[in-house]
């Protein structure tokens, strides 16, 4: 059934979900991924508090521009919408970006990231409990699927900062 068929009350709220997940996402896995592989590396909490607010700001607005000219190509929104799913999705991301950038100002290095991967994780099922319930499919299986998929990453990253040590003097 499409987003206009199932009425405009329910096609907002499906927007909402839709700019939550993806920015969402995007910042929750980016950041535990950014911590754990800069962790890996030996990287100072300056550093790492750095390369979160770079992600926070630089790609997170090349981003939700990104998404911005996206939904005007469908033309499937307003203008207005459009603009609203693009701030929407920039104050997601940069938000939940800080929260990292908090914990790692807060707590020694190792901690940080031990507390980055819980909190990272225990929002990304969060999200996905959201979105499974909107989507009316099931939480176990969606839950499965996009843990998986964060761990790949953070995993990758965390093998790139180890190998990048490594050849460190």
């Amino acid at each position: 059934m499409s987003e206009s068929a199932k009425g405009p009350i329910s096609a907002v709220r499906s927007l909402k979900i839709a700019n939550l997940s993806f920015g969402g996402t995007a910042a929750i896995v980016t950041s535990v991924a950014l911590i754990i592989g800069l962790g890996a590396a030996t990287a100072t909490k300056s550093i790492i508090v750095s390369g979160l607010l770079i992600v926070a700001l630089a790609d997170n607005l090349t981003d939700a521009l990104s998404m911005h000219v996206y939904e005007e190509s469908r033309r499937r929104l307003h203008p207005r919408e459009a603009f609203a799913a693009t701030v929407s999705n920039f104050v997601t991301r940069l938000l939940l970006a800080l929260t990292f950038v908090l914990l790692v100002v807060a707590l020694p290095i190792g901690s940080a990231v031990v507390a980055s991967a819980v909190w990272g994780l225990s929002l990304l099922v969060a999200l996905t409990w959201a979105l499974a319930r909107e989507r009316n499919v099931s939480f176990v299986t969606e839950a499965g699927k996009h843990v998986a998929a964060a761990l790949a990453v953070i995993l990758v990253s965390r093998l790139i900062g180890a190998l990048i040590a490594a050849q460190s003097p």
